[in-house]
């Protein structure tokens, strides 16, 4: 006697959706992924079953918007539903939506979190010892630092 194994297909729910893109990370930071970023604002399953998402892009005019919009559609397929991916203006995206994780992960990685640009602190050694070479960094949420204590260079989200 042979035994059958029946599986059953895991509810899809903004949960399943948003632990999905947890993987997906941003091009240009890929230390964080684009739920701790804040960038996804509305993840749902449409009337047709079709998975909706909806980001929010750190600035007008964001550079890789289409590239993160492809990165979703292609983490979400795996899910065999249509996926349609939207940018949304209707609330701005703030660094205020970092979470806390996605702060630790960017000082892990040598940005130091959002904050006021006063009171920066190395994300190397944590030297209040910071000079500012540029409020223009390589892209328009970032500015560029150095330590003056372990004489690192590195890069500070602006608080928007």
């Amino acid at each position: 006697m042979t035994a059958t194994l029946t599986l059953r297909p895991a509810t899809l729910d903004e949960a399943a959706i948003r632990a999905a893109l947890a993987d997906v990370t941003d091009p240009e930071i890929p230390a964080i992924s684009i739920i701790d970023l804040g960038i996804v604002h509305r993840a749902e399953i449409g009337p047709d079953g079709a998975i909706h998402v909806e980001l929010l892009p750190t600035f007008v005019g964001c550079p890789v918007i289409e590239v993160i919009k492809s990165a979703v559609r292609e983490r979400l397929q795996a899910f065999g539903r249509p996926v349609e991916v939207d940018v949304s203006f209707e609330i701005p995206w703030t660094s205020d939506r970092i979470s806390p994780d996605g702060r630790e992960q960017l000082r892990r990685s040598g940005f130091a979190p959002p904050g006021d640009l006063a009171t920066v602190h190395c994300p190397y050694c944590d030297s209040a010892r910071v000079a500012m070479d540029s409020l223009f960094g390589p892209t328009l949420c970032r500015s560029l630092f150095y330590c003056r204590d372990c004489r690192q260079p590195f890069e500070a989200f602006k608080p928007i």
